[in-house]
């Protein structure tokens, strides 16, 4: 079992989490439901925790592949439910951007594997019902 602490830190919602290695993270409200930007919106963390989660995997299956990765970078758009509580994502797109020397039908099966097999925080969000899309994108 892995336990995170959580505590308060600044005015109403402004909270801090500390996972089990001492890593901490910083979260908050918006303004128009009383925060003060003190850190990232939870939701907007789950977006955070794919795109992570997606990309170790990526990255290790190139490896793998002996697939020169140069660098990575990710853009992650999603779109929740609107006028419920609670909101949840029901759409993602993901565009995986991979710099380097990497064969790109190498790098689309790395993405396909993580996002359909491998990645966990995918998995959940699939099976909460929300539609995930991306795009592969090879840079030299």
């Amino acid at each position: 079992m892995i336990t995170v602490n959580l505590s308060r830190k600044q005015g109403d919602y402004g909270f801090e989490a500390t996972d089990a290695n001492g890593h901490t993270v910083r979260m908050d409200t918006s303004p128009e439901h009383g925060g003060e930007n003190f850190g990232v919106r939870p939701m907007q963390m789950l977006l955070m925790g794919l795109g992570g989660c997606s990309a170790i995997d990526v990255i290790s299956i190139l490896k793998k592949q002996r697939q020169e990765v140069r660098d990575y970078k990710m853009v992650i758009k999603g779109e929740r439910e609107a006028g419920k509580e609670p909101s949840l994502w029901v759409e993602i797109e993901l565009e995986f951007h991979i710099y380097g020397d990497v064969e790109a039908g190498k790098a689309q099966r790395a993405v396909e594997l993580s996002m359909e097999k491998y990645c966990s925080v995918s998995a959940t969000l699939v099976k909460s019902g929300c539609h995930i899309v991306w795009n592969t994108f090879v840079h030299p």
